[in-house]
C-alpha cells in the first residue's frame, strides 16, 4: 500500500490522500486550501497527472474536502465520486456555491484563475456521484480492472459524527485494510450524535490532529459552556448590544440554531428573532428534511419551525440598525472578507456594546483568527478590505468544537490497534504532540506524518 499527500500545504489546508493498493487507486477526499487563492489552493494533481485514477471517496462536505472534486474529474474524467447518502444530498448545493463565490472573488479579488470550474460543470458531473448508506460495502475499482480478473478492494462508510453526512472511510483490500477517520467528533454535539466507530479495526489508521494543539482545561465540560454562552448572551441583551456568532453555512450554523432553540425554550435566554444568511437557511432546512435519517439527538426539533429566522439580504448587513439587541448567526466562520460575518464584524468592532462570540477555530491568519487574539484597545490589520481597526466590542471563544479532543483520538488509536499511524489535517504543532504521545503509549506503532506531496509505504 502506498498513501500519498497531495495537500499543497503542510497544515489543515485541502485535504486529499491517494491511496493505492494492488493495482488500483483511490482519492480520499479533494478540497480547496482555504488560505490559498486559485490554483494554489488545489490538491497536487500534478502529482498523478498520467495515472489511472479509479474512483474518488469523499469524507464530508466542507470545502476543504469536497471544494475540488469537478477539478478532480477534470484531471480523472472516468472516476466514478462515492460519498455518504447524506452527503449526496448536500454536494451539488456546495458545489454550486462555490461557483458562485469564485465568480464574486474573480471580480472583486481580480483573481484570474476563478471560476475554476462552472455551473453546468457541476450539472453535467452529477450523475458521477453516488451516495451510500453507512456500513455498506461496496466495490470501487474500475469496470475494466475487475473485468480483467483483478481483485477489488471495498470501501465502507462509518459515520463520524462532525457533520450531516460526515464518515470515516474504511478501505479493504485482500491482504491489508485502511481506515481514514476524516474529520471526526466523538462527543455528541447539540444535534448530531458522535461518531460510531466502536468496531473500526485496520491496519493502517489515518486520522486527522486539528486540535492536537491545545488541551481541555481542568473542569472543562460543554454543559458548562453552553452555560457561559447562555449568560454571556443574556447579559450583553440586557444591555441593548448585538451578539455575532460567526458560523460555517454547514454543520455549525445548525448546530449554534439548536442551541439557541433549547436555551429560549427553557427560558435560559430571551425567545427573538435570530438574523442568518441565505445558504445558512438552504442548509438549515436540509437538515430539518434529513432529521429522521439522521444519527442525531432532538430529532423531532425542526429549526424553521422553532426558530423565528430572519434572512438578511444581500448587503443588509450593512445596513441594518445594531440597537436593541439582535442576534446574529452570520457566515464564514473565519470571517473571509466579503462575507456577511465580516462584514458585519467590521461595523461591531469598534462599539463596545457589541459582542463577537466565536463557537468554533479560527485560523489565525484570517480576519477572525486576527481579531480573536486581539486584546481590548489592540488596533490590528482585521483585513485588505478592512484595513486596521481598534478593538472595543466584547470578545469571548465558547469551545463547542465538532472535532475529536486530542485524548479521545489517542483513546480511539488504541482501539483500532493498527501497525501504522499517518497523521494528517493538522498543524506541525498539533502532529507533533500526536507523533509523542502516540509513540510513548505505543512504541510498537509506526508513527509517520508525510509532508506536502510526500508519500509513504505500508
Amino acid at each position: 500500500m502506498r498513501i500519498l499527500n497531495l495537500n499543497p500545504g503542510n497544515d489543515i489546508g485541502a485535504s486529499a490522500w491517494v491511496v493505492e493498493m494492488d493495482g488500483h487507486r483511490l482519492l480520499m477526499d479533494s478540497g480547496v486550501h482555504p488560505k490559498q487563492e486559485g490554483r494554489a489552493g488545489l490538491p497536487l494533481f500534478k502529482l498523478i497527472a498520467g495515472q489511472e485514477l479509479d474512483a474518488i471517496a469523499i469524507s464530508h462536505c466542507h470545502h476543504d474536502h469536497v471544494g475540488s472534486v469537478p477539478v478532480a474529474l477534470q484531471h480523472f474524467p472516468q472516476a466514478h465520486v462515492l460519498m455518504s447518502e447524506l452527503s449526496y444530498f448536500l454536494i451539488e448545493r456546495v458545489l454550486h456555491n462555490s461557483v458562485n463565490v469564485m465568480k464574486r472573488q474573480r471580480e472583486e479579488l481580480g483573481i484570474p484563475d476563478y471560476p475554476l470550474f462552472t455551473h453546468d460543470e457541476v450539472d453535467e458531473l452529477a450523475p458521477q456521484f453516488q451516495g451510500f448508506k453507512y456500513n455498506r460495502e461496496i466495490e470501487w475499482a474500475a469496470f475494466h480492472k475487475t473485468r480483467a480478473g483483478l481483485s477489488s478492494p471495498t470501501l465502507e462508510f462509518f459515520d463520524a459524527g462532525h457533520t450531516l453526512g460526515s464518515a470515516g472511510l474504511m478501505v479493504r483490500g485482500p491482504k491489508e485494510t485502511l481506515f481514514y477517520t476524516g474529520d471526526v467528533c466523538f462527543h455528541n454535539q447539540t444535534i448530531l450524535k458522535g461518531a460510531r466507530f466502536e468496531d473500526v479495526k485496520a491496519d493502517v489508521l489515518l486520522i486527522e490532529t486539528t486540535r492536537g494543539d491545545r488541551s481541555q482545561p481542568a473542569g472543562f465540560s460543554r454543559e458548562k459552556e453552553i452555560d457561559r454562552l447562555a449568560e454571556s448572551i443574556h447579559r450583553v441583551m440586557k444591555r441593548k448590544g448585538c451578539v455575532l456568532i460567526p458560523s460555517f453555512a454547514m454543520g455549525r450554523t445548525q448546530e449554534i440554531l439548536a442551541l439557541l432553540a433549547l436555551l429560549m425554550d427553557a427560558g435560559k435566554i430571551k425567545k427573538q428573532p435570530v438574523y442568518i444568511g441565505g445558504l445558512g437557511r438552504v442548509f438549515t432546512e436540509i437538515y430539518d428534511l434529513e432529521a429522521n435519517r439522521t444519527h442525531r439527538q432532538h430529532s423531532n426539533l425542526k429549526l424553521t419551525e422553532a426558530l423565528n429566522l430572519v434572512v438578511l439580504e444581500q448587503g443588509e448587513v450593512n445596513k441594518i440598525k445594531l440597537s436593541g439587541g439582535r442576534l446574529f448567526v452570520l457566515t464564514a466562520g473565519m470571517m473571509s472578507e466579503n462575507t456577511a460575518a465580516h462584514n458585519l464584524a467590521l461595523r461591531m468592532i469598534g462599539d463596545e456594546k457589541q459582542s463577537i462570540f466565536f463557537v468554533g477555530y479560527a485560523d489565525p491568519e484570517t480576519p477572525g483568527g486576527r481579531l480573536k487574539i486581539a486584546a481590548l484597545g489592540q488596533t490590528f490589520h482585521f483585513s485588505d478590505q478592512g484595513g486596521e481597526v481598534t478593538r472595543r466590542c466584547e470578545v469571548e471563544h465558547f469551545d463547542l468544537t465538532a472535532h475529536a479532543h486530542r485524548e479521545d483520538l489517542l483513546d480511539f488509536v488504541e482501539r483500532v490497534g493498527p501497525s501504522t499511524v499517518v497523521l494528517g489535517h493538522g498543524s506541525d504543532d498539533s502532529r507533533r504532540w500526536f507523533a509523542e504521545n502516540l509513540r510513548a503509549r505505543h512504541p510498537k506503532i509506526r508513527i509517520v506524518a508525510p509532508g506536502s506531496g510526500q508519500s509513504v509505504e505500508v
